[in-house]
């Protein structure tokens, strides 16, 4: 489909302003910067010259980033350690102007890292930093009762639920802030991880990669087959998905292949990929479920959501690092693409 400039210029500046409360797992991505001078001797490994480190909000964190840079406000909701990492991660999210009342330090937790050691535009290698457990009942009860009031309040339109399994997110609190939602008319999103099925149900919208949504109906996993419409395989998890789950909009991003959208009583939509090249495709999830509930929030038909998030996902893997993406550079894909 066609969006027209005047239509997105009307859902941007109706979303502008829409206050949307981020729930989940918050990461500081650290990446180290340099050059590979030679093979080490001491092991088969490149030697990388250290130029410059750089850290950018990662995870839970960057869904809030980049709804931001789209012009919504955004309450965070999550649990850092009483560490060098977690002051590093507030100090970030507070200069994208988020609010961080509800982002609670635990002395018992490290605050989860992603350090990405880069030679030139080469990933070399990840070092993770983390605690999987679950967050405590005390800790979690205060983020879900911070959300809750705010839902009942109407102080936030929707609420993201962004799950790595590193141990904010749990059935109790889900269950919890999505009634609350419910009952309030607050759009309410999922970007789920298989490894912890929390089954939410009634969800507006889910957003699976096509990996995740095969493992989250228990389905063995399949190659996909082109045309996306003839993937008989894709439609069939689709449909136990939103048999068991039963959101409104199941959107399940097929990299390459750009996007499958599946709504309620409606025929499949395929949005194909805007992306000319493909440097990184870290966080590209999160700019998707990002720009997809701010479009819902400025009018947007479901298919014009999943068409601006095509876009804005197209953006964020030409780039280099978790990144986010601008209105402007939404307009400049839209427009002035050759």
């Amino acid at each position: 489909m066609t969006i027209s400039r005047q239509r997105l210029s009307r859902i941007i500046k109706s979303s502008a302003g829409k206050k949307i409360a981020v729930i989940g797992d918050l990461m500081l991505d650290v990446y180290v910067w340099g050059k590979a001078t030679r093979i080490s001797q001491e092991a088969p490994v490149p030697v990388v010259q250290v130029r410059k480190q750089t850290e950018t909000l990662g995870g839970a964190s960057n869904v809030m980033r980049n709804i931001a840079s789209l012009g919504g406000e955004v309450m965070a909701f999550g649990v850092v350690g009483r560490d060098d990492a977690g002051r590093k991660l507030r100090t970030l999210i507070r200069g994208h102007g988020i609010d961080d009342e509800f982002v609670l330090s635990d002395p018992s937790r490290e605050t989860t890292q992603k350090q990405r050691v880069m030679a030139g535009s080469q990933q070399l290698v990840r070092i993770d930093y983390e605690r999987m457990e679950h967050v405590s009942n005390s800790i979690g009860g205060k983020i879900a009762a911070g959300l809750v009031s705010a839902i009942e309040k109407g102080e936030v339109h929707a609420v993201v639920f962004e799950d790595y399994a590193k141990g904010v997110l749990n059935r109790r609190i889900v269950d919890d802030i999505n009634s609350a939602a419910r009952e309030n008319g607050v759009i309410t999103a999922l970007d789920p991880h298989p490894s912890q099925p929390l089954e939410i149900k009634g969800l507006t919208l889910m957003t699976p990669n096509r990996l995740e949504a095969f493992a989250l109906s228990g389905t063995y996993y399949k190659e996909s087959v082109r045309p996306v419409e003839n993937d008989r395989s894709l439609a069939e998890v689709a449909g136990k998905i939103l048999g068991s789950w039963d959101p409104e909009h199941l959107l399940i991003t097929l990299g390459s292949d750009g996007m499958a959208l599946f709504s309620k009583n409606e025929r499949l939509l395929v949005v194909p990929t805007k992306a000319r090249e493909v440097f990184d495709v870290s966080g590209a999830g999160d700019t998707v479920i990002a720009s997809f509930v701010l479009a819902l929030l400025g009018g947007a038909t479901p298919a014009e959501a999943a068409e601006i998030s095509n876009h804005a996902a197209g953006i964020v893997v030409g780039k280099i690092g978790t990144a986010s993406v601008t209105v402007d550079e939404l307009f400049r894909s839209f427009f002035e693409r050759n």
